[in-house]
């Protein structure tokens, strides 16, 4: 996929998957910059770029914004380490291809110091592609993080931040003024049956009140028993195409 990247696949549903043996009660710290992050925030990236392709303004949804930048000097990404074989091992590596090279350029903006210390989330990455007439809509509901958030894009007219359920959020905030976007759905998946009833609820919303917008949704597969039956629905949910792409490393 990171390859045969391509905008007509801007009205599809992409879906991420990624192999790992984290726990619940996830917290993003520790796993900032992963492989699963590589992934996520390329293609998150390659997506806002196609949209850049026509003039037209469109809006970035991020349901579970999280924080805009991660430390990897904190202690919590200290102990895991999981940034050494992810975004460390992009940045060293050569021949990428295009897509994974705007994502290692997205990141030196971010931080162009040696070792890198700062990692950007989605909502920096927004904050980056997005032109003046483009506009991102950050959901968080935990307070501390919507409050970060709101003192890291003050003064920025394109950035609006909700302090509010993302799922509510996606009824709440569809149809923008905007024709056409991204939607990203990235929850941390506290309980796993319940996230992806949640996120179903979610996409049919989305894909109801936005039928012209991309929506990316990322999740574990961990857990057949929760993943299948989701797959299964979405063979015959609202989006016009369904891709999914998967990347599991040993």
């Amino acid at each position: 996929m990171l390859r045969g990247w391509h905008p007509r696949t801007l009205r599809h549903v992409h879906c991420l998957r990624r192999l790992s043996s984290l726990a619940m009660n996830y917290r993003h710290r520790f796993h900032a910059g992963n492989f699963a992050d590589v992934l996520k925030h390329a293609v998150v990236l390659g997506v806002l770029d196609a949209l850049k392709l026509k003039p037209a303004p469109f809006a970035y949804l991020d349901t579970h914004a999280g924080s805009g930048v991660y430390a990897l000097d904190s202690e919590a990404a200290r102990k895991t380490g999981e940034f050494r074989a992810g975004v460390l091992r992009v940045l060293d590596a050569g021949d990428l291809p295009p897509l994974l090279r705007r994502y290692v350029e997205a990141v030196r903006a971010c931080d162009a110091g040696t070792p890198l210390t700062r990692y950007p989330g989605s909502p920096w990455l927004a904050w980056y592609a997005l032109r003046t007439q483009d506009r991102a809509l950050l959901c968080e509901l935990l307070p501390e993080e919507a409050t970060a958030l709101r003192s890291q894009f003050a003064g920025d007219a394109r950035m609006h931040v909700h302090q509010r359920d993302g799922y509510a959020a996606l009824a709440a905030l569809l149809p923008p003024p905007e024709k056409r976007g991204l939607v990203l759905i990235d929850p941390p998946y506290e309980a796993q049956e319940d996230e992806f009833r949640s996120i179903r609820r979610g996409l049919e919303q989305a894909l109801t009140r936005w039928p012209q917008a991309a929506c990316a949704v990322w999740y574990p597969i961990k857990l057949a028993r929760t993943r299948e039956p989701f797959l299964r629905w979405l063979r015959t949910c609202a989006a016009q195409q369904v891709l999914v792409a998967e990347l599991a490393v040993r």
